[in-house]
């Protein structure tokens, strides 16, 4: 007789080690079920709130004590559409978008709940302490910031909206995943391939074995088009890959965003003028560090104005060393930059990627990086193979605390694949808080990445920059680790978005750090160090480029910004609207055809429409903190606790500044970030 199958998100903890996600147990039925039934208990919850005939307190009303089936079952849902993905649930998620988008608004827009919010908030039955403070703060400001005080024909107009939004966002996302697995350069010539080394080739050769094609394939994913472009002798062929990459879904075809990116713009530009602001950037920097249109247009200007100069000085370099091999008539393009900037830096430092590859093998830098946080933290890393994963390739490890009790659990997730999304990220699919029946709840994190896979002969060997990328995402991991916060809203990663980027941002400082290198570099096949002398080049070549790279992010701010200050419907055509906007930091020519916006995937379905910026704030910040750590030692215990206990443990309980001042004691300045770049 068959089993019966209980869906396990319906079940109030999950029958697993630790109660992480029984992905094994998952079948794909259970989601829709789960969310339908999540969002029924949610509605029941709700009910009971509100016929509560008890004065309205803030223990009776705002903290949560309901159902938690929706969180789980979407966690894990949303998780895997971006790392693991498939047409049914790409179908499922344009089903059931608008539906939970639908149930935020219904309960949002509950008026008994938000009357006795009110009231919570003039007389909360006791007094409350700071977190408490916070939490009804936000939770009031939340139902104010969506609309509870509007009129009830402005309330429905806006959650119509808002369901609009949700399903352009997700057809957004969907299209550039499907239009970047769509494309593929199948080489069988090897000339073709001159001045690619040879663990790129293999790479090349392994993608097409696997797909029962001789030669070698090359796709749009970081590992294959990166090497590529830096690469590859043969100009055409990067010019095609170049034009591939950089004219994603702003082609006549089934995956083009262009139709998809003003309606974005402009539904988020009426969402905030129903909501009684100007602009969609102005509702969104309310709650940010940031505070308004004018200090984030200052932050860019003022980067513009310093590396400006020094970027154009960068591109005539290049340009000029180029003319060494092209002729005095050649012009540097968008995808000549890789190839020439790598081959002047190279001669230049006497450094290339492909020379410190091998002493990066991935097994061992995780050993480097979990070293690292045990170095600063005394954490300690202790990998599971009991614990159900989503895929072959994931890892789990158990983190545990000074003391040895559990500190949360972390995914590995590093290789690229048709099913996963492009670029890096971290997630949660449980979040930290305390639960007056069953204590101090931790957290299971998850960072998820695009690596240079493993071939038949190597192992998979990364690039500095992949290193760079792998604590990244690991900083955005501890501050989800470490969060020692009441409230589950309030904890790990939930701050402002120009907040977020400071812990992981702050852990990139350590990639060039001898120190820390040394700790686990080593040559893949020898096992020998890596030499004294490749650190040392790093460190001299570390500013190569700072003024392009600076000027690259500023770039996207600045059209990121110029959509969302829109005070009228977006009417232009994306191409020019788009040059336009990001005329100020553009030197390289422009390529008909090419558009980021049909790609800008961050500020169309990510969070940070109106916050591409954060990415320099949060360089600001980091470099300042680093600095700090330099003066004192930047594997100062004592330092790190403070950050650890002042910054990654407080979650949203505080404002983000009081928080950097508590742990630096005085506010960010540029000047740690132009020193570090060279710029001052």
């Amino acid at each position: 007789m068959e089993q019966q199958h209980n869906n396990p998100f319906l079940q109030k903890h999950y029958d697993t080690l630790f109660d992480t996600a029984p992905f094994q147990e998952i079948l794909f039925e259970d989601y829709e079920e789960a969310m339908l039934e999540g969002m029924r208990r949610d509605d029941l919850d709700t009910e009971r709130i509100t016929s509560n005939p008890d004065t309205p307190t803030f223990e009776n009303t705002i903290i949560p004590k309901g159902d938690h089936t929706l969180d789980r079952v979407t966690s894990v849902f949303f998780n895997l559409l971006n790392a693991h993905t498939n047409d049914a649930m790409d179908s499922l998620a344009q089903k059931m978008q608008p539906l939970l988008v639908e149930h935020a608004n219904k309960a949002l827009m509950n008026k008994d709940l938000w009357n006795r919010i009110q009231a919570v908030k003039a007389n909360p039955g006791h007094d409350l302490d700071a977190e408490e403070q916070r939490l009804m703060d936000k939770v009031y400001e939340g139902f104010v910031r969506s609309g509870a005080l509007l009129d009830d024909d402005i309330k429905r107009e806006l959650g119509e909206l808002k369901k609009q939004l949700g399903q352009l966002s997700l057809q957004f996302s969907q299209n550039e995943l499907k239009e970047t697995n769509n494309f593929q350069l199948h080489i069988t010539e090897e000339s073709q391939l001159e001045g690619l080394p040879e663990s790129r080739r293999e790479a090349a050769a392994q993608e097409a074995k696997d797909q029962n094609l001789t030669g070698w394939l090359f796709t749009l994913h970081q590992p294959s088009y990166g090497p590529f472009v830096t690469y590859v002798k043969d100009r055409e062929l990067r010019r095609q890959m170049y034009m591939a990459r950089n004219t994603l879904c702003c082609k006549d075809n089934e995956y083009n965003n262009l139709p998809i990116v003003p309606q974005i713009i402009n539904l988020r530009r009426r969402i905030a003028n129903l909501l009684g602001r100007k602009t969609f950037a102005d509702y969104v920097l309310e709650k940010r560090m940031a505070e308004n249109i004018d200090r984030v247009n200052r932050l860019l200007n003022d980067l513009l104005e310093a590396y400006l100069p020094v970027a154009r000085k960068e591109i005539e370099e290049i340009a000029e060393y180029a003319r060494q091999y092209e002729g005095s008539d050649f012009t540097l393009m968008p995808w000549d930059l890789a190839y020439y900037s790598h081959k002047l830096k190279e001669e230049r430092y006497n450094i290339d990627p492909e020379l410190l590859r091998p002493y990066f093998q991935l097994d061992r830098v995780k050993e480097g990086i979990f070293g690292l946080a045990t170095r600063l933290y005394d954490i300690t890393f202790d990998k599971r193979t009991d614990i159900q994963v989503y895929h072959p390739d994931v890892e789990v490890f158990e983190v545990k605390d000074t003391d040895g009790s559990l500190l949360g659990i972390l995914y590995t997730d590093f290789h690229p694949r048709s099913s996963k999304q492009s670029g890096a990220w971290m997630t949660t699919y449980k979040e930290q808080c305390i639960d007056p029946d069953e204590g101090n709840l931790r957290p299971h994190a998850s960072i998820t990445m695009n690596f240079t896979k493993p071939t038949q002969d190597k192992p998979a060997l990364l690039t500095l920059g992949e290193i760079e990328t792998f604590l990244h995402e690991f900083g955005h991991a501890l501050h989800a680790l470490f969060s020692q916060v009441r409230f589950e809203s309030l904890s790990c990663t939930n701050v402002s978005w120009d907040f977020v980027e400071l812990p992981s941002q702050f852990m990139e400082n350590y990639a060039t750090e001898p120190e820390f290198l040394n700790s686990f570099a080593q040559h893949y096949e020898t096992k020998a160090p890596i030499p004294a002398e490749y650190i040392e080049r790093v460190q001299q070549s570390r500013r190569f480029m700072a003024g392009y790279n600076c000027l690259r992010q500023v770039s996207l701010g600045l059209l990121d910004m110029a959509y969302y200050t829109l005070t009228e419907d977006l009417q232009e055509d994306v191409f020019s609207f788009e040059r336009h906007a990001m005329k100020p930091a553009t030197i390289l020519p422009v390529i008909e055809g090419t558009c980021m916006s049909t790609q800008f995937g961050h500020i169309m379905n990510g969070g940070y429409a109106a916050g591409y910026y954060s990415y320099k704030w949060a360089e600001v910040l980091d470099a300042d903190a680093f600095d700090y750590f330099r003066q004192k030692g930047i594997f100062n215990r004592d330092i790190a606790r403070r950050f650890r206990e002042e910054i990654l443990a407080r979650g949203n309980t505080r404002p983000a500044m009081e928080l950097y001042r508590k742990f630096r004691g005085q506010e960010p300045t540029i000047d740690a970030l132009l020193q570090r770049d060279g710029i001052k």
